[in-house]
């Protein structure tokens, strides 16, 4: 069984067990996800099946879209719901969309993160989270991310509570930790602020409208459907360029040989190539001259013949 299942993981679940839920389900012990949701956020998981898995980092690089949903007047230890509250301040007047607006400007493009303490980055060998939770300092490593779009979806400020929520929609780069980055904002605004909600909508090239939840793989794979939800490798490099291969370049690909710039009809640095209508490896541009191995995909045993 090979290819990639657009799973919905729901809030609750670590994205590893749902990878332990599906290799029981399948039978199949080669799956991996293409970047960790964390057990309070939903949405897409792509998850790679078989030779698959051999694409998750190139899944992994693509940008994804979140929705979400920051809480001004309030910040915790964990920069979401999950964690101590460690300051408040009320919100005496609804904070306009212009100002908004203006501060999520500020936050678009490149821009400098330094991870929550509650994440997962190592440090000296160990996770940030165990720092926190030994209460300990250490110096967290700073990561440039890139924030395409960074959107107003809506905000409603609760007068009774003196407290604003704002919706919003990120299309962010690999590494972004969007806690943070809701955190961020409400310190432009003048407040505290935690992340209150979030869900992936897209990754990997996948959206929400196409997911699967466990509880649909279950009965797929009951009733011997499973195959159909299961995209195929090639759907990940639908956009790369894709070189058909002559039978004497797959001779040399199936062996790891180079090709050269002469004989391909494309000059761009990463390319698909396919042989018999399959998708067999993944080359780079060396230099002027040459394409290199990047990842090979599939040598069957048919291929080797």
């Amino acid at each position: 069984m090979d290819g990639i299942i657009a799973l919905y993981k729901d809030r609750g679940m670590t994205s590893f067990a749902c990878v332990s839920r599906l290799r029981h389900v399948l039978h199949e012990k080669r799956i991996g996800h293409a970047g960790t949701l964390d057990p309070g956020v939903d949405g897409v998981l792509p998850i790679c099946v078989g030779k698959a898995t051999k694409v998750v980092n190139f899944l992994h690089e693509q940008p994804k879209t979140y929705v979400g949903e920051l809480l001004v007047g309030t910040a915790t230890e964990s920069e979401d719901l999950d964690g101590k509250v460690i300051a408040h301040q009320d919100v005496d007047a609804a904070i306009s969309d212009e100002q908004i607006k203006a501060a999520m400007k500020k936050l678009t493009g490149q821009i400098t993160q330094v991870p929550p303490m509650y994440s997962a980055v190592r440090v000296n060998g160990k996770h940030l989270y165990e720092y926190a939770r030994a209460h300990q300092e250490v110096d967290r490593p700073k990561r440039q991310v890139t924030i395409y779009q960074f959107d107003l979806v809506s905000t409603n400020y609760e007068d009774d509570q003196h407290q604003q929520r704002i919706r919003f929609k990120v299309k962010c780069s690999k590494g972004t930790y969007v806690r943070t980055l809701a955190v961020d904002l409400a310190k432009l605004i003048g407040y505290p602020g935690v992340m209150s909600s979030l869900t992936r909508v897209a990754s990997g090239g996948f959206t929400i409208d196409q997911t699967v939840s466990l509880h649909d793989i279950d009965d797929l794979v009951a009733n011997q459907l499973i195959g159909e939800y299961l995209l195929p490798i090639e759907t990940v490099f639908e956009d790369w360029p894709q070189v058909k291969l002559s039978k004497e370049q797959w001779q040399a690909v199936k062996n790891g040989g180079w090709l050269t710039t002469k004989e391909l009809p494309t000059d761009a640095e990463r390319i698909a190539l396919f042989f018999g209508g399959r998708l067999k490896a993944l080359y780079y541009r060396a230099d002027d001259e040459h394409y290199k191995p990047l990842k090979m995909i599939s040598v069957s045993e048919e291929d080797a013949s």
